[in-house]
């Protein structure tokens, strides 16, 4: 078994519902793999994603069903074992999105990457993985 772990963001949760690629690199990695995500992201994805399916015309409670077995394998970390690096968290990403913190604060607290399609974890001192590359992480 690998010590690999990495954060998702939740755009990737909502990616994992959505599509299939992010889907099979999740569960095809599990056993090799911890993944985790800021109790936080599974909130946004659940908030987000009826809207997003009832655009493509997808039924949502089947989906939502997904969402629900991801987190079987995307461990939610209680915002009481992050929220330590709030401030150091928002220093680094503020500027950019600060409603991001918690993704950020997560992967400080693990000492480990994150996992998102979103250019404002850059340059925030942590590794940073898009879905094109993530398999290069895996192996």
């Amino acid at each position: 078994m690998s010590n690999r772990a990495i954060v998702l963001d939740a755009n990737i949760l909502i990616r994992a519902v959505l599509g299939k690629q992010v889907r099979e690199l999740i569960f095809g990695n599990a056993e090799t793999v911890k993944f985790f995500a800021p109790d936080v992201a599974y909130a946004d994805a659940r908030k987000h994603l009826p809207a997003l399916l009832k655009k493509r015309g997808v039924e949502p409670s089947a989906a939502m069903l997904v969402l629900d077995r991801l987190e079987g394998i995307v461990q939610p970390i209680d915002s009481e074992i992050y929220k330590g690096m709030q401030q150091q968290a928002l220093k680094r990403i503020a500027v950019r999105d600060a409603d991001d913190w918690p993704v950020l604060a997560c992967a400080m607290t693990l000492g480990c990457p994150v996992w998102t399609e979103d250019a404002d974890f850059f340059g925030t001192g942590v590794a940073t993985w898009t879905s094109d590359r993530i398999a290069l992480y895996f192996v």
